[in-house]
């Protein structure tokens, strides 16, 4: 390696050009930008993005963002297009062709085809009268700047601003389309961040197996409901169903420590009356923020009556696999 030569200069020229180039996009963003927003927004059909070579991996990574975020969207490789993906674009779609050129001959040739099937191009580029530009129906150009190879060659600037472009393009429009953590979860079931938006209480409940005792009995009554249903606790409800209190194992540890007598106890006078509890319609995680701020490890689950139906644990929340 030339001795004269600064790796950590060269490398950080490459960040401040790159950062300039954002700087450069973001001060331009304007009426093009909001038609494209609108656009989107309002797209009937697909939105399909299409370039080639490193704008064309950009291209790729804006579709699986606007998909993620609730905008029907999908990559078409230009050559693709030619001999046979065309078949997938209708007229209500909305066609974004990439090339910072203007000039790339596979993206240029598909507008032709396009303008017959109806839909609605628009170009992102860096040269307002390219071809490109002039062909599509609509045009965002990119601001003048260098790209950040020292030849000036390879796309680096040019693509970090169009993939920041199209980050600001499916965020906007999630916003502008209300897109709730909800329908997030509803996009990404697999995985603790899907899990956290979309499991429900009632999914990770004891129901059936659950460990419950009418008010008035006996404690050794409780210890045996407790441990045949393999549960930490044990809760205590009314005639009704209604909660009543609840006895967990480290209750029956520290009443064993007293000298409790458990076989005469009655559970009305050992229990935890009035413990949190949760609905069972709430989301898992609720049920666990609760759990950590109570520093408790279980609660019972009422349904919208108020009658105990369940009980839910950590450790189950934990294997569900919501937090890592």
């Amino acid at each position: 390696m030339n001795a004269e030569f600064d790796v950590r200069k060269e490398a950080q020229s490459v960040f401040d050009k790159e950062i300039e180039a954002l700087q450069k996009t973001r001060d331009a963003l304007g009426a093009d930008f909001e038609k494209l927003c609108q656009l989107v927004l309002s797209c009937r059909g697909k939105v399909i993005l299409s370039g080639m070579g490193k704008p064309g991996h950009i291209g790729s990574k804006i579709a699986a963002t606007l998909a993620s975020l609730g905008t029907p969207a999908f990559f078409m490789h230009p050559a693709e297009g030619m001999h046979g993906d065309l078949g997938m674009v209708t007229k209500d779609d909305v066609l974004i062709l990439l090339s910072y050129s203007g000039e790339s001959e596979e993206v240029t040739r598909l507008v032709p085809v396009l303008q017959e099937i109806g839909c609605e191009t628009v170009a992102i580029t860096g040269h307002g009268k390219s071809t490109l530009a002039r062909e599509c129906r609509h045009s965002l150009v990119f601001p003048e700047f260098e790209e950040a190879c020292y030849l000036h060659l390879a796309p680096t600037s040019s693509t970090t601003a169009l993939l920041v472009l199209g980050d600001a393009l499916a965020v906007t429009v999630a916003k502008l389309r209300n897109y709730t953590k909800e329908d997030f979860g509803l996009h990404h079931p697999a995985g603790a961040l899907g899990k956290k938006l979309l499991v429900k209480v009632s999914d990770l409940m004891h129901g059936g197996d659950n460990a419950v005792v009418p008010e008035g009995s006996s404690l050794r009554s409780a210890i045996v409901e407790m441990s045949s249903k393999g549960l930490s606790m044990v809760t205590i409800a009314d005639t009704d169903g209604k909660l009543k209190g609840i006895i967990t194992d480290g209750d029956l540890r520290r009443m064993l420590e007293r000298g409790v007598d458990v076989y005469n106890e009655c559970v009305d006078h050992v229990m935890t009356p009035g413990p949190k509890w949760i609905d069972s319609r709430e989301l898992a995680v609720h049920a666990l923020q609760k759990m950590n701020e109570g520093r408790i490890t279980g609660m019972p689950v009422l349904d919208g009556t108020g009658t105990v139906i369940g009980s839910v644990l950590m450790q189950d929340i934990f294997k569900a696999g919501i937090v890592r």
